[in-house]
């Protein structure tokens, strides 16, 4: 009867004062690294390039980030340094986002031909 009551009083203590709910607290998780998020690149035949309008037209695969097939649209880009490089009939590989309702290239890399 002592032991019982000992260990209730022990652990109306601990309740008390706080204790008892540190120690037990689950243990936050860590935060992952912040490695750059790489997004996966769709293959793409640039159509047409719109420097005015800071646009690119591109008839594109899949892109799996963004759940849309294949089509020909096209895109507002987000550093219009990338439409430097471009000229209708290159091949790319590109990062595209939906930002504010449109559909924006954030990332353009031109595939080498062979």
């Amino acid at each position: 009867m002592k032991t019982s009551t000992l260990i209730l009083s022990a652990t109306l203590s601990a309740f008390a004062t706080g204790s008892f709910a540190q120690a037990t607290a689950p243990a936050a998780v860590p935060a992952q690294a912040s490695a750059p998020m790489v997004k996966e690149m769709a293959d793409a035949e640039v159509r047409r390039v719109d420097k005015d309008a800071k646009k690119v037209t591109l008839k594109h695969g899949p892109i799996k980030s963004l759940d849309m097939p294949s089509m020909t649209m096209v895109f507002q880009v987000r550093d219009e340094k990338l439409l430097n490089q471009l000229a209708a009939g290159d091949k790319i590989k590109f990062s595209a986002e939906q930002l504010q309702g449109a559909y924006v290239v954030t990332a353009i890399e031109k595939v080498e031909k062979k």
